[in-house]
């Protein structure tokens, strides 16, 4: 439950937030009122939370070229494993890091709570947005201002075992409508085209994001919530009667389950990240120089449109006694060079910066993927991520709600379309009981 005073500080927050309209990729710092962001008199010691491995041997490259802005970094838990609820409970106490890394889907809770400071007045901040993926900018450049550095994308491609394609004579699918005839033609030969995900409630957005849906938007007189619109139920629909036709498993992702049925070559695709190229090397080592990359099945033969799953920002937490500081460590870790080759080289982070595609190392062939450059696809699908999605301020919540409808569907008790009515009239009750308006 709530806390009374922490519920009136999140109202009081979101009537701003409102009445800005939460225009997203707008005149950022013009119509939220950024805070006093002047640089320190002297030497500070920032704090920063993140739970990229081998962030600590990022930190060190500016902690040793910038003597008086030293981070002191902390790893964690991924965000809504429990960083996210540390860092509320931090702020509450007024003992939150400087620092934090947010997930786009998770920003609007944080800016909701009051939880992160508008840092479009800080140092280059304002001038930084020519430098990243425009669809990326527009999930941190929220309410008027800028709440976050993006960090990374995830934009989507098609994962398929060409080597079985080719052994079949089955024509990689670039449509959704051929993608369900080579589904009938991979059963026949006892395979699957791909699992579907009971969980991964991200993925399931991704491609309602690259069909034109909108599970939210907001304004003056409130948040409208739209989990059941036609792109969405186009999704659902689509994907239930692959259910309901066997023709993709559903195995719980993430699990020796999953990746066995990858490696023994049961299921030949997934729609997919470009994070997910490490998932497919390391969950299926047996497959190694089969696989390679295409763009996404488009609804429309002739179309070029992705969608995302993933990403996350660098924010200044609320509180923060050096914005300024923290908002150039911010910028440096997401644009320099050095920075990004490093991140890319220690977690593989897929950087969030136009430059930032092209470095070196996303220019080389993957052996796992036959020497493909498979970089490139994904750098050319970032391009065609459309920017107006829009997350909802509760969406552990709403992904918990559509999860629980999903797996009941897959277990052939309601289906996928249910799942997302009764995501959206949970999501408008959570939301009314945390006082959030809601356009009816």
């Amino acid at each position: 439950m709530q806390h009374p005073r922490k519920k009136a500080v999140a109202a009081l927050a979101l009537s701003a937030f409102l009445l800005a309209g939460c225009a997203a990729g707008g005149d950022q710092g013009s119509d939220a009122a950024a805070g006093d962001c002047a640089p320190a008199d002297g030497p500070v010691t920032l704090e920063f939370t993140s739970w990229i491995p081998g962030i600590e041997d990022v930190v060190k490259i500016w902690n040793d070229e910038n003597p008086d802005i030293q981070v002191k970094v902390q790893t964690g838990p991924n965000g809504n494993s429990g960083t996210y609820q540390n860092f509320f409970n931090q702020i509450a106490a007024g003992n939150a890091p400087d620092l934090g890394q947010i997930e786009y889907d998770a920003l609007p809770n944080f800016l909701v709570q009051d939880g992160v400071e508008n840092i479009a007045n800080c140092g280059d901040v304002s001038s930084a947005k020519d430098q990243f993926v425009g669809w990326a900018w527009s999930q941190v450049a929220l309410d008027g201002g800028v709440y976050g550095i993006p960090q990374d994308i995830g934009p989507m491609g098609l994962f398929y075992r060409s080597d079985l394609f080719a052994a079949n004579d089955i024509p990689v699918p670039t449509t959704w409508d051929e993608y369900k005839d080579a589904a009938k033609k991979i059963r026949a030969l006892g395979g699957y085209i791909t699992n579907f995900s009971q969980s991964d409630i991200n993925q399931f957005a991704g491609f309602v994001w690259q069909a034109g849906g909108q599970w939210f938007d907001n304004g003056s007189d409130g948040w409208k919530v739209s989990l059941t619109d036609d792109a969405s139920t186009k999704v659902a629909d689509y994907w239930q009667d692959l259910i309901s036709e066997d023709l993709v498993s559903t195995y719980p992702a993430w699990t020796d389950e999953w990746n066995n049925a990858y490696n023994s070559s049961q299921v030949w695709t997934w729609n997919s990240a470009v994070w997910g190229a490490n998932s497919i090397s390391s969950g299926a080592p047996d497959t190694s120089g089969k696989w390679s990359v295409a763009q996404m099945p488009q609804w429309k033969a002739g179309e070029a449109v992705s969608g995302n799953w993933g990403g996350s920002s660098i924010a200044v937490l609320k509180g923060s006694k050096h914005p300024y500081e923290a908002s150039k460590f911010a910028l440096w870790l997401n644009t320099s060079d050095e920075a990004l080759t490093a991140l890319n080289k220690a977690a593989n982070i897929y950087p969030a910066t136009t430059e930032g595609l092209k470095l070196p190392s996303l220019a080389e062939g993957v052996d796992f993927y036959g020497g493909q450059k498979i970089y490139d696809v994904f750098a050319q699908a970032a391009t065609e991520v459309t920017p107006d999605f829009v997350w909802g301020p509760t969406m552990t919540q709403t992904y918990a709600d559509v999860s629980d409808g999903f797996k009941a569907a897959v277990s052939g008790s309601g289906t996928l379309a249910d799942a997302l009515q009764k995501g959206q009239d949970s999501t408008i009750k959570t939301l009314e009981s945390q006082s959030i308006p809601v356009q009816k």
